[in-house]
């Protein structure tokens, strides 16, 4: 309901947070804020995330809908774009074909392009109007696959998730149906400690650079990175990944990849974001998860301080929960993530908690002294706060793009 004014024109007061007030015996309910934005922008959709994670491996990504998502992506989100190469595509979907569910328009423009084109691939994301439509697009993946012989399926997106989620199961598509079973006959150079690097995307890491010092990182102690899922390698390197010792998931995007491997091939993997502080600890880790055949072990939850936080952290778990560890244990003060994503639960800590929304942020925020984030929370941050500035392309896009390396 619209709010109710008084006789000279203005708004009655009453208390917020969804409570009732009421004012010459009527009751009026004030609607609360939660997970709304009028400040702070939100986080990279999960359309994009299925388009970032395969951006590199050869396929063609093709989004359902009008020409919205892929305007937004390439402007936004993908750094890549003016210097990559990919098969990037938009349907087109207009109103009438919407309406009366012309799928074959769709599935011809696809066969006739992946008929130009070779793809390896073709992955098909859905984005809020086939969703609200029922669009079957299992059926339409078989179909395509059918009439090209390239493999096809559909990551179950929607313009509603976040990033984690899109650019998530889209690596666990890759893993299921690409991934070929390790050759355990194979003789090979047990001296060299082989992993893999699961969920890296320009989304949370930006640049190659960035990546590639995560991978001198772990050179350092005596580990070479066989594949990185998915920049600088393409869907060949990707499939061998099998032949690797163990899995680092760096980041909340590569945790569904990692089960899927553990699950059909058994390869153990760890969780740990290998910044110049925790690289050590998660080569112990990696070390004895591959001897000892342990469980998952997420190391930047190990040893962590226990009392009050004056750092707040935030960001996606992985990262900043490595970066929270490296800052306890360099500085030796205690630090908290709060995590503005959904479905990351189980990657946090006592501590850190998942906040959504603006308001929640802006509540979370008012007890931290040293805050590091995206320099777009700067805004709802206590005044008197020292501020860090972490940008993060998912959440700013490319503004930040030089301060990124």
């Amino acid at each position: 309901p619209q709010n109710r004014r008084t006789d000279d024109g203005s708004i009655p007061r009453g208390k917020r947070h969804g409570k009732t007030c009421s004012t010459k015996g009527m009751g009026v309910r004030v609607l609360p804020m939660r997970q709304s934005y009028r400040i702070i922008p939100v986080y990279t959709a999960d359309v994009s995330g299925v388009c970032s994670a395969l951006y590199e491996l050869g396929g063609m990504t093709v989004m359902y809908d009008p020409s919205g998502c892929n305007s937004t992506y390439n402007t936004h989100d993908e750094l890549r774009w003016y210097d990559q190469d990919s098969l990037i595509f938009i349907s087109g979907l207009t109103e009438i074909d919407a309406v009366m569910g012309n799928d074959r328009k769709f599935i011809n423009d696809i066969t006739y392009t992946a008929s130009e084109l070779h793809p390896a691939f073709i992955a098909l994301a859905g984005s809020p109007i086939p969703f609200l439509n029922g669009t079957d697009f299992p059926a339409i993946a078989r179909i395509i696959e059918k009439e090209t012989g390239i493999p096809t399926f559909f990551v179950p997106t929607n313009g509603m998730h976040d990033y984690v989620y899109g650019a998530g199961i889209a690596l666990e598509k890759i893993a299921s149906r690409f991934v070929k079973a390790p050759d355990w006959q194979k003789k090979r150079d047990v001296s060299m400690r082989r992993v893999n690097l699961l969920g890296v995307t320009p989304l949370d890491f930006g640049p190659q650079e960035n990546v590639e010092l995560l991978k001198e990182n772990l050179k350092a102690y005596g580990w070479d990175v066989f594949s990185t899922w998915a920049m600088e390698d393409d869907l060949k390197t990707l499939q061998m990944s099998g032949e690797a010792d163990i899995n680092l998931v760096v980041s909340a995007v590569g945790l569904w990849a990692a089960k899927v491997l553990w699950e059909k091939y058994h390869i153990p993997y760890v969780i740990g974001t290998p910044n110049q502080w925790l690289a050590e600890d998660i080569s112990r880790a990696l070390e004895h998860t591959v001897t000892q055949k342990t469980d998952p072990v997420t190391v930047y939850l190990q040893n962590r301080m226990q009392q009050e936080a004056e750092i707040a952290l935030i960001g996606e778990p992985v990262t900043m929960g490595s970066l929270a560890a490296g800052i306890e244990k360099q500085y030796g003060r205690a630090a908290r993530v709060l995590c503005p994503l959904k479905e990351c639960d189980t990657l946090l800590g006592q501590k850190d908690a998942v906040v959504l929304g603006e308001e929640a942020m802006e509540e979370a925020l008012k007890s931290a002294r040293i805050i590091v984030a995206d320099p777009l929370y700067r805004p709802i941050c206590p005044k008197d706060s020292t501020f860090y500035e972490f940008p993060h392309v998912a959440f700013s896009g490319r503004i930040y793009f030089h301060n990124l390396s």
